[in-house]
């Protein structure tokens, strides 16, 4: 993953230990507070809610410990590889795309960032600009020509 995707996972881990967690601690024993517990909504609510936060936990501090991480600066050349910026031109209707292909924990499609394993980014892989790949995406083939390609 990148070091911008690492700082997210931890971003995220640390506002469930020091926000989240205290707060269903917190709502959970008002709930208590309230009496019976076999017909009490809101604890049973709050106890939903914190098995989400400690199972979420647990994921992040395992992605956390087996994340290798890359810094995307020091990478270059010419080949498409993970970290790489690549701009491309949607050969049937003309329109442009930027794509910045990352982890999977990192994907975010609207904000320009694809997943190493997406079928486009897997077309991209070892590819050089004024190439032309052809994607099988859900609506059916696509062809690219690789216009640019960066390391930011």
């Amino acid at each position: 993953m990148t070091a911008e995707g690492y700082a997210a996972l931890d971003v995220e881990m640390k506002r469930l230990k020091t926000v989240e967690r205290p707060a269903v601690i917190q709502a959970i024993s008002e709930a208590r507070a309230h009496g019976d517990l076999s017909e009490n909504a809101e604890y049973h609510a709050a106890k939903d809610r914190q098995s989400f936060i400690e199972g979420r936990l647990a994921e992040l501090e395992d992605k956390i410990a087996r994340a290798q991480i890359i810094d995307v600066s020091k990478l270059s050349g010419k080949q498409i590889k993970f970290g790489a910026t690549v701009n491309l031109l949607d050969e049937d209707s003309g329109e442009k795309s930027k794509y910045k292909i990352v982890g999977e924990d990192e994907s975010d499609v609207k904000g320009g960032k694809i997943s190493v394993t997406s079928p486009i980014a897997r077309a991209l892989i070892g590819k050089e600009e004024g190439d032309v790949v052809e994607v099988m995406a859900p609506g059916g083939a696509k062809s690219y020509e690789i216009v640019k390609v960066k390391y930011l």
